[in-house]
């Protein structure tokens, strides 16, 4: 017996990429938007920001939290700007977010929900 494979087709992933240490006050406001959760892990980076940053006399870390959140088209816009501005992302240095479209993905979806969206 093949099982039946839910595709969703109208989602956004958006990454943040933060300093260490500010990814939780990023999820925080991300599930206050909507965000049904949300997927970290710890990465290194360096760049040509850091030279310039460096003379300024701000010390960038190299050590990065990257955070991916997986949210509706119509939520994604909210919980980026909402990101954005908790990871005060309008600072120097202090990472970047992006977002893009997702083709498809799948989860478990359960029964109930299948069945009021395919009613509709």
């Amino acid at each position: 017996m093949k099982k039946e494979v839910v595709v969703l087709t109208d989602a956004m992933l958006i990454t943040c990429i933060v300093q260490r240490g500010v990814a939780d006050t990023v999820i925080e406001s991300s599930l206050k938007a909507g965000a049904q959760g949300a997927t970290v892990f710890y990465a290194r980076g360096t760049g040509i920001r850091q030279r310039h940053l460096g003379v300024l006399g701000v010390t960038v870390n190299a050590e990065k939290e990257v955070i991916y959140i997986v949210a509706p088209s119509e939520q994604a816009d909210l919980i980026f700007e909402l990101a954005f501005t908790a990871a005060k992302l309008d600072t120097p240095g202090m990472g970047m977010i992006y977002m893009s479209p997702l083709e498809k993905m799948a989860t478990y979806v359960p029964p109930a929900v299948v069945e009021r969206f395919l009613g509709d």
